[in-house]
């Protein structure tokens, strides 16, 4: 088991805070037991019992009863007169009184003077050591505090081994480890530091990713209309005939038309990416909005069937960002797919799901892994001849993400592609992943 240097500091000012703390009750405690000295020594009752003696005997025999008392119990027991006892300096003592006693006290020592009756005499005991705490009240405190210690080691341990997690973590992703993230705590009070910790990291990774998929965008995407712009103006400053030159600017006109596109494309990917908007979680008709995108695309309403298994129909999602997963799923099945599109909304595993299934050629194996990826377009049917730039599926994605669902992909029994939208049912976690 190995203790990192935080632990020990926190564990050291914790255990140094009960230290100061016992010191605190100790100076509370002598207070109390000053002012209630004779509890504990019966010095105040012997003395009272001894001016009672004294006071049956005549004046002049007082002072060798006093003194022959104090021989005889061991103590410093003097007769003093009330002048004598008031030009004693106790400047530098602390006293207390009670009533005709006067009790001094300075360091461990105690002085008490105690006026007689109906005369100017005080007999005095003292210095005499101060009353110490009973032995077994300093071993109940003891153990108390070992008692502490042994709990607050058993508190901080877990804390310090995932402050320590923690460090080792932030230090990785400082030094570029991207991927590196806290392992989950055990400390319930350090779990929501290292939470915010990894969504923090994953964010920075997803934004450095989609950084990177931008500037390959630049280099690919829009290199292609920019060369074949570049090469239609260099041959309309050489053709002379208004057939060709008009097949060149329309050419051009198309190229900026789809360089227009994909700069709007990019656009709203990097919205979606770098500022999460606000989702408003709320129990809708997931049934209407999917039949209401199947009606939008009147042209093909006969070859699209929609079957729906939902218990019911009003499922917690925000309609504004659902509606535009779902008309993109099915926006793309009508494209790729041949004449059939099957639409099935259904629940499993207290997740509500929506597939949108085709019969055209399906996608490989190879290109579903890369899919959802910004940019990535699969080859053959799927291609850049059938418009598209391969940003619509990770819009798509990152929709899910905000409902802490996800979007998938298989194949139909159609014999086409299925995509599959997944989302808790319960609106709790969505609405605290939100705020």
């Amino acid at each position: 088991m190995k203790l990192g240097r935080s632990f020990f500091n926190l564990y050291f000012f914790i255990i140094s805070t009960f230290i100061v703390f016992s010191w605190a009750l100790d100076e509370v405690w002598t207070s109390y037991l000053e002012q209630d000295i004779e509890s504990y020594t019966g010095y105040k009752t012997l003395m009272m019992a001894t001016g009672d003696y004294v006071q049956k005997h005549p004046e002049e025999e007082w002072e060798e009863i006093i003194a022959g008392a104090g021989k005889r119990w061991g103590l410093p027991l003097k007769l003093e007169s009330l002048a004598g006892v008031e030009d004693i300096d106790h400047t530098d003592h602390h006293v207390l009184s009670h009533s005709s006693a006067h009790i001094y006290h300075f360091d461990d020592k105690v002085v008490i003077h105690y006026l007689l009756e109906n005369s100017d005499s005080v007999i005095t005991l003292g210095p005499v050591k101060m009353p110490t705490r009973p032995r077994v009240k300093a071993t109940y405190r003891v153990m108390i505090l070992a008692t502490f210690g042994i709990i607050i080691f058993i508190w901080l341990w877990p804390m310090s081994r995932d402050l320590e997690q923690l460090k080792k973590a932030t230090r990785s992703f400082g030094q570029g480890n991207f991927d590196s993230k806290a392992p989950a705590a055990k400390s319930t009070m350090i779990a929501p530091m290292i939470g915010s910790f990894n969504m923090m990291a994953a964010r920075i990774r997803r934004l450095i990713e989609a950084h990177k998929e931008l500037t390959n965008a630049v280099s690919h995407e829009l290199r292609t209309p920019l060369a074949r712009t570049k090469f239609a103006l260099q041959m309309l400053g050489t053709i002379k005939d208004d057939e060709k030159r008009a097949k060149y600017l329309q050419q051009i006109s198309n190229d900026v038309c789809e360089l227009e596109e994909l700069i709007n494309e990019m656009l709203i990917y990097a919205a979606f990416d770098n500022d999460k908007p606000q989702l408003n979680f709320s129990k809708n008709n997931l049934s209407q909005l999917v039949q209401t995108q199947i009606a939008s695309h009147d042209q093909f309403v006969n070859t699209i069937e929609f079957i729906n298994h939902l218990p019911d129909d009003f499922v917690c999602f925000d309609s504004h960002f659902m509606d535009r997963a779902v008309n993109n799923f099915i926006s793309n099945a009508i494209k790729y797919g041949n004449d059939k599109v099957r639409v099935t909304l259904s629940i499993e595993n207290d997740q509500c799901q929506i597939c949108v299934e085709d019969n055209g050629d399906g996608v490989s194996d190879e290109f579903k892994k890369v899919i959802f990826d910004a940019f990535s377009r699969g080859d053959q049917s799927r291609n850049r001849e059938t418009g598209g730039f391969g940003l619509g599926l990770a819009i798509v994605a990152r929709i899910m993400e905000w409902h802490q669902g996800q979007a998938s992909i298989g194949d139909s029994e159609l014999g086409g592609a299925s995509f599959k939208l997944t989302w808790p049912l319960k609106p709790v976690h969505l609405i605290e992943e939100v705020s």
